[in-house]
């Protein structure tokens, strides 16, 4: 088997897989592989680290264009910004992949948690372990934090990075014309000095 079409390891538990995506880029590859290994997958878009508004909008709209593509479900969340802020805000001055970091993937690992644990899905994983530009200890820490919490859903610590994945990524981005934004999303990530 080539690695472009290697199975991907199982979820923790049997049934359905709610993966929190972070923008259709990161998530395309992901979703297509879970689907071609029989995975029951749905989309849950909660980004309140995104800023502007405008750039939010964008990034839902092409993740969830892709989703309507692949008949796969897509839940969007608010998008409270200012909740997010006064979380991050104390830790403005972090470098990239610091404590800012960290704090915002569990900010968003628990809500996707409890979306998933409220809706009956039994796993939840997330597209930022896709990102080589994300600390994948940082987001697995992150999502055991959220599985501790939620404990009636598995948190699936994949790094999706591996397997083809990245490659398919990058072929699913042209073939798709995706938006691909060149910052994670949060106002902070701008600054060049952190």
């Amino acid at each position: 088997m080539n690695r472009k079409h290697q199975e991907i390891p199982k979820p923790p538990v049997e049934g359905r897989v709610l993966l929190h995506s972070c923008c259709a880029p990161c998530s395309a590859a992901l979703v297509e592989r879970m689907l071609a290994e029989g995975l029951d997958v749905a989309i849950y878009y909660y980004n309140p680290n995104i800023f502007p508004r405008e750039e939010y909008e964008i990034r839902k709209s092409e993740n969830k264009r892709f989703a309507d593509s692949l008949g796969v479900e897509f839940f969007d969340d608010d998008w409270n910004h200012s909740d997010w802020l006064e979380m991050a805000l104390p830790m403005a001055n972090e470098c990239e992949r610091g404590k800012r970091c960290l704090q915002c993937f569990v900010f968003r690992l628990l809500k996707t948690a409890e979306y998933a644990q409220s809706n009956g899905f039994a796993n939840f994983t997330t597209s930022l372990a896709s990102s080589r530009w994300k600390s994948i200890e940082q987001i697995f820490e992150a999502g055991a934090i959220a599985q501790a919490k939620y404990p009636n859903t598995k948190f699936w610590a994949r790094n999706w990075r591996k397997g083809g994945l990245s490659e398919r990524r990058a072929e699913l981005l042209r073939e798709n014309g995706f938006y691909n934004q060149t910052y994670c999303g949060c106002e902070f990530s701008f600054r060049k000095d952190v």
